[in-house]
C-alpha cells in the first residue's frame, strides 16, 4: 500500500508541493500566448467538473471541444483521430502565421466515410440530392460531366435556407469529380461567439476540415492561384437566413465582387441553381419576428457585435443586412434537392 512506501510526513509535503505548483501555474495562465486546444471528456472522474470551462476562459488563445460520451482515456478511444480534431478547429498550420488556403490538408478516406457515411447519412437520405450539369453543346445530363475537370473554377450560386445544400455539394464533388470544393464562408465559422457554440456542436467542424475558408479577396486570390474549385455565394448570409416569403429570392450586390478577379485569372465560372429545400421546410419564426421578442432581440444584437465591419458592412439595403440569427423552421412534406450547373463560362482574355 501507499502508506507502507511513503511516510505520512513525506506524503503531506509532496501534496503541499503539488498545491504550490498548481497555484503558481494557475497564476500564470493569463500570460500564455500560444494556441491551446482543450479536449474535455464527459465520462471521467478527473479533472474536476468545470475545469475545461475555467481553462477556456483563462487562456486567451484557446479552443475547447467536448466529447460527452467518451471517458478519460480520450486519445486512446476507438474512432478518435486527433489530427481530424485539429483540422476541424483550424489549428493546423505549416508556418508561423495561419494561412487558411495553404494550410489545408485534404480529408482522408476515413474522414470522408465518418462525415458523410455516419454524421450526415440521415440528412443525405432525407434530401436525396440530384445533380444535373450542362455540356458544352447545351445538353443537360445527370451528374457532373458538364463541370470542368481542372481548375481554377468558380461556382457561383444561390444559398438555400440555412445553407443546408452545402454538405450535399461537397460530398457530390468528392464522389464524382474526386476534388475538394472549397467554400468561401462567412467569418462566423472561424471567429467570435460562434466558436463558443461549436464547443458542443463540434459537428460543424467538418466545414473547416473539408476546405472552407473565410471569404475575402486575398483567400480567393490564393485559391485561384492554386487552381482550386471555389464555391461562392454572392447572396451570403442574407440568402441563407432569408425571411418569410423570400424563398428563392436573390440578394446579390449590384456589382458582384468576383467578376474582375475571375477575369484576371482566366477562371472558368460555372453558375448553378438549387431548388427543393424551401419546398419542404417552412419558416415559422424569422428575424422580423425575433427582433420583436425582447430576450431574442438582445441575444441577436450581442452575438452580432463580433462581426461588425467584417463583411458587407458598407453595402446598403437588403444586400448588406446580414444579421446573424437562427430562424425556427418546421418540416412540411418530404422533398428532394435538385442542383443544375449551367454551361461553363470561360473568363480567359476578358480582363
Amino acid at each position: 500500500e501507499l502508506g507502507d512506501i511513503i511516510q505520512m510526513g513525506t506524503l503531506v509535503w509532496k501534496l503541499k508541493l503539488l498545491k504550490s505548483g498548481a497555484n503558481y501555474a494557475n497564476s500564470q495562465l493569463h500570460m500564455v500566448q500560444a494556441e491551446v486546444l482543450l479536449l474535455a471528456s464527459g465520462i471521467a472522474n478527473l479533472p474536476p467538473s468545470g475545469e475545461a470551462d475555467r481553462l477556456f476562459k483563462t487562456l486567451k488563445n484557446s479552443k475547447l471541444r467536448y466529447f460527452r460520451n467518451r471517458g478519460d482515456r480520450l486519445l486512446m478511444g476507438d474512432g478518435f483521430n486527433l489530427l481530424t480534431i485539429i483540422k476541424g478547429v483550424s489549428m493546423y498550420r505549416r508556418g508561423r502565421q495561419r494561412d487558411f488556403v495553404n494550410d489545408f490538408l485534404p480529408p482522408t478516406l476515413s474522414e470522408f466515410k465518418k462525415t458523410f457515411g455516419e454524421d450526415f447519412k440521415l440528412f443525405n437520405q432525407l434530401l436525396s440530392p440530384v445533380m444535373l450539369s450542362t455540356l458544352k453543346n447545351g445538353n443537360i445530363v445527370r451528374g457532373l460531366a458538364g463541370v470542368p475537370d481542372k481548375g481554377p473554377v468558380l461556382f457561383v450560386g444561390y444559398h438555400q435556407l440555412l445553407a443546408m445544400e452545402v454538405p450535399a455539394l461537397v460530398e457530390g464533388f468528392l464522389r464524382e469529380k474526386k476534388t475538394i470544393l472549397r467554400a468561401a464562408a462567412h467569418q462566423v465559422f472561424f471567429v467570435g461567439n460562434y466558436e463558443i457554440l461549436r464547443q458542443e456542436l463540434s459537428l460543424f467542424d467538418w466545414f473547416s476540415a473539408f476546405g472552407a475558408v473565410p471569404v475575402s479577396p486575398i483567400n480567393t486570390y490564393k485559391m485561384f492561384e492554386r487552381n482550386e474549385f471555389v464555391l461562392l455565394y454572392p447572396g451570403g448570409v442574407r440568402e441563407a437566413l432569408h425571411r418569410k416569403g423570400e424563398a428563392y429570392k436573390l440578394f446579390w450586390p449590384d456589382q458582384p465582387e468576383f467578376v474582375r478577379m475571375a477575369a484576371r485569372f482566366g477562371v472558368t465560372v460555372v453558375p448553378f441553381g438549387c431548388v427543393g429545400e424551401d419546398d419542404f421546410v417552412e419558416i415559422v419564426l424569422d428575424y422580423n419576428d425575433q427582433k420583436n421578442i425582447p430576450y431574442l432581440k438582445d441575444a441577436i444584437k450581442s452575438f452580432n457585435e463580433d462581426f461588425k465591419g467584417l463583411i458587407r458592412d458598407t453595402v446598403k439595403g437588403d444586400d448588406g443586412n446580414q444579421v446573424l440569427h437562427l430562424p425556427a423552421v418546421l418540416p412540411k412534406v418530404p422533398g428532394r434537392l435538385y442542383f443544375l450547373f449551367g454551361k461553363p463560362i470561360e473568363m480567359k482574355g476578358m480582363d
